[in-house]
């Protein structure tokens, strides 16, 4: 089960946290990331992490977003910086064994998802 927190509203350029928490022991195999809706709009993959702590953005966010695992609270974080009115959309926490099927929007296991606007 993934729970994530730290959604809300901020201003354009303005900085938000995200947290997914989960079972011990579930971040240590597969991909670990981050995916965004707008409703209406197809899903897209914004930060992903493997097991080898090696990290992948999309270019939308690269230089803002920053992605991270704290193995020991068993979290996953997402450091949102430099906030857009277009970041506005729900996130989700999510795994899956490929960090290429993370980075097209797809995942094995979700979040129940947190919403983020900018305004």
């Amino acid at each position: 089960q993934l729970v994530e927190s730290g959604g809300g509203s901020v201003q354009a350029g303005g900085s938000l946290r995200l947290s997914c928490t989960a079972r011990t022991g579930t971040f240590r195999s597969a991909c670990m990331g981050w995916i965004r809706q707008v409703s209406g709009k197809e899903r897209e993959g914004v930060a992903s992490i493997d097991s080898d702590g090696e990290t992948t953005y999309a270019d939308s966010v690269k230089g803002r977003f920053t992605i991270s695992l704290d193995k020991a609270e068993n979290t996953l974080l997402l450091q949102m910086t430099g906030l857009k009115r277009d970041d506005t959309a729900t996130y989700y926490c999510a795994l899956d064994p490929s960090c290429e099927r993370l980075a097209l929007g797809a995942a094995t296991s979700w979040g129940q998802g947190t919403q983020v606007t900018v305004s």
